[in-house]
This record gives C-alpha cells, structure tokens and sequence, in this order.
C-alpha cells in the first residue's frame, strides 16, 4: 500500500489531499525522510557533525513552515472565494512540502558531490549556499505547481486559482525563510565554530545575508601598488 503510494507521489497521480490519517502520516514520514536526507548532505560541508544538526533542522523547518500556514493558507482561500477547510489547506500544503521534500532526496548525491569538491573558503561557501537555495526554489516551484492544478479543481475559475496560490506562495515564502533564518546554521560557516543554532537567532533576515552571498561572487578589482 506505502509503495503505491510513494509511486503515485512520485508519478505526480495522488489525489490532493486524501485526507485519511494513514495518508497524513505516510506523508509526514516522506517529508522527514526525504528532508533529513538532503539536510545531512547540505551541512556535511562544514563537518559530519553539522551534517547530523541539518538532518534533524531540516524536518523542523518543514513541519514549522506547514503548520505556521495551515491556519494562515485557509483563511487565505476563505477570503478569495474558495471554500476550502483548514483541513484541506494542511492537507494540501503537507502534500507540496512532501513532493519538494522528495526532489530535495532526490538531488542529494549532486549535493555531497558539492560538499566534497567545494573549498572551504568564503567563494566555495556562497557556491554552496546559492546552489542550495536554487535547489530549493526549483522543488518548491515543481511542488506548488502541482498545488497549483488540485486549486485549479477547487475553484471558479483560473484566474481565482492564481490569486489563491500567489497568496500562498508569499505566506510560505515569508515563514518559511525566516524560521530558516532562525534555526540556522544549515551549510556553516567556515569561519564559525559548529553549533545547532547562532547566539542571535533573530539578527537579521534571511533576504540581506543571500544578497551578501551574491556580492561575495562577484569579481574584486585588481588593486595595484603604487611605486
């Protein structure tokens, strides 16, 4: 029975959301599996230890971000038209951070390959971490749009769909990065000892410390000495 439905999953086919417990709990394990597995390849870069940290913060950050929007993705619909109960929006969120939670398994060997070929550097460091984040952004993208098309069957029209999940997306957006952002590490810092969380979880945001990554990539200019 698990295994028809991990390939119904996989195969895109399962009925959102089924509702059944035996279905919820079968989801839940999927999302602890598969985010346990990717978190331990992401955090294997800094050290095995962190590896171990990142495999447990990983569901965390799943099972938070779906219950901090379970209450806020139903009022949501309810508001847009969409007679959905708070039920059915955990049921459907569960199951997209599943299908996400599944790709992410799925890029784990690409992900210790990255652990083991990046240099522990400040350049191989936001290497690591724009790749991850754009992993991430992919499944979550493939993810909603199968959310996208069980909301399509639930409401009026594809337009009142769109307004729905766009309302969705930015709640997961913004939950779901900050609660990332304090619960860090995830990939480490080489220049920071190990540990399961920072000393100032609520410093800064999420958004300001990826642009610092990106200015981090971008050339330096040669500066030349003067005789």
């Amino acid at each position: 029975m698990n295994g028809q439905r991990l390939a119904a999953l996989c195969r895109g086919e399962a009925d959102w959301p089924e509702l059944s417990p035996g279905w919820n709990w079968f989801c839940a394990g999927l999302a602890v599996a598969g985010s346990a597995l990717y978190g331990a390849t992401v955090g294997l870069w800094q050290s095995p230890l962190q590896g171990l940290f990142v495999a447990v913060k990983f569901p965390m950050l799943i099972f938070a971000t779906v219950l901090g929007n379970a209450v806020l993705n139903g009022m949501l619909a309810q508001v847009l038209g969409v007679p959905l109960t708070f039920r059915e929006s955990f049921g459907a969120i569960l199951m997209s951070f599943v299908i996400a939670a599944l790709m992410l398994a799925a890029f784990a060997p690409v992900s210790l390959l990255l652990a083991w070929s990046a240099s522990a550097t400040d350049c191989g460091y936001s290497v690591v971490l724009l790749t991850h984040v754009a992993a991430i952004a992919y499944a979550s993208v493939a993810a909603n749009a199968r959310l996208w098309r069980w909301l399509y069957r639930r409401c009026e029209n594809r337009r009142q769909a769109g307004w729905v999940l766009t309302a969705w997306l930015v709640g997961n957006l913004l939950v779901g990065t900050q609660v990332s952002w304090v619960i860090r590490p995830f990939i480490g810092n080489p220049r920071q000892d190990i540990t399961f969380l920072r000393e100032h979880p609520f410093q800064g945001n999420f958004f300001e410390a990826v642009s610092g990554r990106i200015v981090h990539l971008k050339p330096q200019p040669n500066k030349r000495s003067h005789p």
